[in-house]
Order: structure tokens, then sequence, then C-alpha cells
């Protein structure tokens, strides 16, 4: 049995371990997104990725995709195949000296196999070029439409084999995309392939956020010429309103277990954080202050709330029991700190830090209160963690246009995702397990 701490020695140094994971968009006409990417993440693991027996008579090639998910990541290389006569499909085929000599560490070969009811099997293996051993394999059993996805999952599984940590090739994301004076939601999956439209309105929506589990989608709708706090099923379509009070209703925030939100009412005047139940009823005021407080966001274990006040002068971070209490201030750098977003593990916070003008992606370490200030702004929002907290997509909205941009959490990494459909704003980026398994 493989030992990820010995692969993760072995392929990558403590260095590259603390580099990122790197959201993977593609280009293609129907997502409309495109990307540029940005790496100094250090050395890089040589990886050779053999086209796969009986690939080329599929509706779907897998290894190009494979092998744009991993590079993507700023964290593999892949190796020039060029000269090799004969591609391996078998492990019986493979020369290491072919693969040594092309400074390869891991090398990937697999076979596509038609069955007689249309599905094909897929199996995929991974060796240790070194040590001229087999890693791992894989095997998958697809239909046609199914092809694009698997190619995720093998992705995701090359990926937590070499690295050590679960990728994100088979996650979701969802975005606002404003074309003309239409506003969708839009859901695709993290290469940016299958994007659907789960809401379409001429009122603007804003801040989508997933539910723990993928299913729902909370979300800030003006369809009734005021702000609601809608919950959207996704597989059934069906909306409900959780939160239609006097005044603004905004910036919905899922609890870790789903059962509430966090969401900032201005029903009593002045904006406060309540939290609510996510299927609606009572809201339930979380401080009593003449402060305005919002844009609050659950910790890692649900017990306390993240939120930001401008109880001192400025707006700044501050955090206070779920069930109420004493609030803390977390941030006293830069001139306003705002849109809080908790990492999956629960030490980082993401937010918005604006100095001399400019809006940039930061993080704060809770346990030691560092500050990292991650983009160059001028105009950069909305900061969303992936599911494997390794890199945090945020809306970026320099140059008149909005684009998304996604950034290491520890900066070394950065791409840039522009649509030509149209403004792509308010990214949310989807929990493990929201693959669209097409």
């Amino acid at each position: 049995m493989i030992r990820t701490g010995e692969v993760l020695r072995r392929f990558i140094g403590l260095s590259a371990l603390t580099a990122l994971l790197a959201m993977a968009m593609m280009p293609t006409a129907q997502a409309q997104l495109t990307i540029d990417v940005t790496t100094n993440a250090g050395r890089q693991v040589p990886v050779a990725i053999a086209p796969f027996a009986n690939e080329t008579n599929a509706p779907q090639n897998i290894t190009p995709v494979i092998s744009a998910n991993l590079a993507r990541t700023g964290l593999f290389r892949m190796v020039n195949m060029g000269g090799i006569i004969k591609m391996p499909t078998e492990p019986s085929e493979i020369n290491f000296l072919d693969w040594t000599s092309r400074s390869a560490e891991a090398l990937v070969i697999g076979t596509m196999v038609a069955q007689p009811d249309g599905r094909f099997e897929i199996r995929v293996r991974l060796f240790d070029v070194a040590k001229q051993n087999q890693l791992a394999i894989f095997s998958y059993v697809a239909t046609a439409s199914q092809l694009r996805a698997t190619a995720h999952k093998i992705s995701d599984e090359i990926y937590e084999k070499l690295i050590g940590e679960k990728g994100i090739f088979s996650t979701r994301i969802a975005y606002v995309l404003k074309r003309g004076p239409r506003f969708e939601l839009q859901v695709a999956d993290a290469d940016g392939f299958n994007p659907q439209a789960v809401l379409s309105s001429l009122e603007p929506i804003r801040s989508p956020k997933w539910s723990p589990d993928g299913s729902k989608i909370a979300y800030v709708s003006f369809e009734s010429r005021k702000s609601s706090v809608i919950v959207q099923d996704l597989a059934t379509g069906q909306r409900k309103t959780v939160a239609n009070f006097r005044g603004d209703n905004y910036a919905p925030s899922w609890s870790p277990d789903g059962s509430k939100l966090v969401v900032t009412l201005s029903k009593d005047s002045v904006a406060q954080i309540y939290v609510i139940s996510a299927a609606g009823g009572e809201a339930v005021r979380v401080l009593d202050s003449n402060s305005m407080d919002l844009n609050a966001t659950f910790s890692g274990d649900g017990k306390d709330i993240i939120f930001v006040s401008e109880r001192s002068g400025g707006a700044q971070l501050y955090i206070v029991p779920a069930a109420g209490g004493t609030p803390r201030r977390l941030t006293f750098e830069g001139g306003n700190n705002t849109n809080p977003r908790m990492s999956p593990d629960g030490k980082l916070v993401a937010f918005v830090s604006r100095e001399a003008g400019r809006l940039r992606i930061a993080t704060l370490e809770l346990a030691t209160g560092q500050i990292n200030v991650l983009t160059d702004g001028p105009l950069d929002d909305s900061p969303s963690f992936s599911p494997n907290g390794r890199t945090i997509l945020y809306e970026d909205k320099s140059g008149g246009r909005g684009k998304l941009g996604a950034v290491s959490a520890d900066g070394r990494v950065k791409q840039k995702l522009s649509s030509q459909a149209g403004d792509v704003r308010e990214p949310a980026w989807g929990p493990f397990g929201t693959s669209s398994a097409r």
C-alpha cells in the first residue's frame, strides 16, 4: 500500500507541499471562460501521460483533459513525449529508460475498452519512474457522456497519490453572469465546462453560497423589487424564500452543518447580523449594538461568527460566539477589511483588504493573527476557498469588466478567468461531491 507521506516527499518536497492547488479552468465555446495562468510555485513534478489505448475511438479523449488539469495546478510539468516510437499502454510495454532520459518522475498509462452495452471500461496505472514500480491502478466504467467527468476523477486520483491531498477537478463552481440587462446564476464544472444557468432574471442576483452538502445554493434576489434571501434546490429547482424582512436582506452564509444561515438584515434600522433556519422562520439577532454589523460567516466548527463591523470607525473583522457574547476584534491593519470567508479547515479567513484605494484579497491566520495579502487589486472582491483550501477564487473588477481570478492560498500561483459572454462576478466554489457526473 502506498504511504502518502512517502510519495509526497518523493515527488514534491516540503516547499511545494505548501504551494497550491490552483483552480483549473479550460476555455470552451460552451463555457466561454478563458484562463491565463501565472505560476511561481517552485519545483514542478515532471509527469508523463501516455495516450490511452483506443481512446481516439471514443467520443472524448481522456488524457488531454488529465494533462490540462494537472498542468494548470502549477505543481506539475508535462513531459515532452516526442521521439517515443511506441507509447506504452500496459506495464510490460514500459521502457523506463525512455522516461528517465526525459526526466519523468511519474508515468501514467491506460486503456479504454468499449463494452457491448456502449459504455467504456477505463483502466489507468500510475508508475514511479525512478523506482520502476506501480504506485496505483484505477478502474472505471463510464458512458460516453461521463467520459469527461471520469477524466476529472482520474486527475483527482493522480493528484492525491502524488501530492497527498484531495484534488478539486471533480468539483463545481457557481457565479453570476451578467449578459446585457439579464443576470444568470450559473453552475459549471471546476474546469469551466458544462455551464448551466440555474436562475435567470432581469433583476440582480447577489452573493451565491453553496450549502455544505452541495445540494442547494443560497443567494440574494431582487425579483420582488427588494432584496430577499432565497435557497434553491439544485436537483429540483425548487426555491424557498427564507428571509424577506422589512429593509435589506443580504449576505447569506451557511452553518457547517447546513441547518442555519447567518444573514445581514436591516429590519431594525441599522444593518445587523442574524441567524435563521435554512428553511426560514424567525431571525435571531446575534448582537445588540448601535453600530453597523454585516457580512458574516460561521467559523469552521460553527461555534463562532466572523463578521464586519464599523464599531471602531472603519470596517474591520470581528469574531463573536454564534450564541452571542462579547465580540473580539481580529484585524487592525488596513483602512477597511470586509467580506470574510472561512477556509474549509477553519484556520484561515480570506477577506477583502482596502488600502490606499485598492481592493485586494488577503488571508488572516486565526491562530497567529498573521495577515498575508495575496493579490494586487485594484478591485478584487468576493473571495471563496476551494474545498481543499489551497486556492481562493475571487471577483476581479479591474479594467471595467467583471472576470474571475484565482490565487493560491500562499499567493504563488495566480489565474485570470474571463468570459466573452458577459461580466462574471461573485464566484462561489462548491464542496467536494458536487460533480456534474457528466
